[in-house]
């Protein structure tokens, strides 16, 4: 029942680079708006420059520099998506650029560009690897040091419901900065600090090795 219980307060972790120095946060909206035209979202993306970073369909081919961490956004939960930008334009997700971008959209415009990136094929892996620690550690958890079990929120494979973001193919770089960046309390934007609980106890290794094993798969 604890884990239970602990798992549904579990849905937010990922969308956009969490990088840069901080401002004051506020408290993320509880409920983000769904509905969006995803051919205006196009358009939006493009003239936002969020291409430039995330990729013209959102999977993460538009940066050139392997050291800079950036989400593949494609197939992304669209609620999901919202969110994360509504909480990059309130301060809640800090980032500095992303937050200079997020302060110039409309509620509108943030429903057109989530609809958009939520529309396109969803961001996969090769399957290779098995990383089987990782993937015994993801699927069990660890009740003695208060690691949750991260299929329970985001899905044996990291294909997660809507309540939760996917990590099935996302960038391997990506995904270890926002793990490292929720165990430091860079990030605290989740229910409970559920997500601050979890990564506490992972080690440099164990957070490499999650990060490998959710962007292989499919």
């Amino acid at each position: 029942m604890k884990r239970l219980a602990l798992a549904a307060t579990l849905a937010a972790t990922l969308a956009v680079p969490a990088w840069g120095a901080g401002r004051p946060r506020t408290a993320v909206p509880a409920k983000a708006p769904v509905a969006g035209d995803s051919v205006a979202g196009q358009a939006k993306a493009e003239a936002e420059r969020c291409v430039e970073c995330h990729g013209p369909q959102g999977q993460g081919d538009g940066h050139t520099n392997p050291a800079v961490r950036f989400a593949k956004l494609a197939g992304q939960h669209v609620d999901y998506l919202a969110r994360q930008l509504q909480a990059y334009r309130s301060g809640a997700r800090r980032h500095d650029v992303m937050r200079i971008n997020a302060q110039r959209l409309e509620d509108a415009d943030i429903r057109d560009l989530a609809a958009f990136f939520a529309a396109q094929a969803a961001m996969q892996g090769d399957g290779s690897g098995e990383h089987t620690s990782a993937a015994l550690l993801y699927r069990q958890g660890d009740t003695s040091r208060g690691v949750v079990a991260c299929a329970a929120c985001h899905g044996d494979e990291g294909r997660a419901p809507p309540t939760a973001p996917r990590l099935a193919g996302q960038d391997a770089r990506y995904l270890e900065q926002q793990l490292a960046d929720w165990r430091s309390g860079w990030r605290t934007e989740t229910v409970a600090g559920v997500m601050n609980a979890t990564t506490r106890a992972l080690t440099d290794a164990e957070i490499r090795a999650f990060a490998q094993y959710l962007s292989s798969r499919r």
